[in-house]
């Protein structure tokens, strides 16, 4: 019915607000079907680049799953970056790091950090607070080579800011060990 839909839109003049949401729903229903390939096909075949970035950003914000939002950030990354504002190129590229990092959890948790993934310095967080530190190494591992030359609202420097907090508080014991004498 999509593909119908789109041939009409090219033999009879359609409004851009109803080309857009038929794009975009034909989009979600591929991404949700899992077939990427096929929605990369649609978004190269939307000749108005102005069309194109409503689609993907729309797209963006239904929240779908991690493979599909991590490759709608990416798309939007490699194709608009200069056609972003700043706040949203940074909040896009924040949602594709935590989709990165989600990606290195193991399958079953990543549900329980989804809802951090537009938030990766939170994810961390989390993790540590979680004492996940084997999947904290990881995911440390993977930002810091994510955030080479990026600048997307936080550092390599907030990153080790975080693992010092956290690894001072388990050094730090709530009671005073008494000595015992002879």
């Amino acid at each position: 019915d999509y593909e119908l839909c789109e041939e009409w839109g090219h033999l009879y003049p359609v409004p851009r607000e109803d080309l857009i949401n038929l794009h975009r729903e034909h989009l979600l229903h591929l991404l949700e079907m899992g077939d990427m390939e096929k929605a990369l096909q649609l978004l190269q075949r939307v000749e108005d680049p102005g069309v194109c970035l409503a689609i993907s950003e729309q797209s963006l914000d239904q929240h779908l799953n991690l493979a599909a939002s991590h490759f709608l950030a990416d798309y939007l990354t490699a194709h608009f970056y200069a056609s972003l504002t700043t706040a949203r190129r940074n909040e896009i590229q924040a949602l594709y790091i935590g989709s990165k990092v989600l990606l290195t959890l193991p399958e079953l948790s990543r549900v329980n950090y989804f809802h951090l993934s537009s938030r990766p310095l939170l994810m961390l967080e989390q993790l540590l607070m979680n004492m996940k530190v084997d999947w904290v190494a990881v995911a440390v591992q993977t930002l810091h080579q994510l955030l080479a030359g990026q600048e997307i609202g936080f550092t390599v420097e907030d990153i080790d800011n975080l693992l010092s907090k956290y690894a001072e508080k388990a050094l730090n014991f709530p009671f005073t060990l008494k000595e015992k004498r002879s």
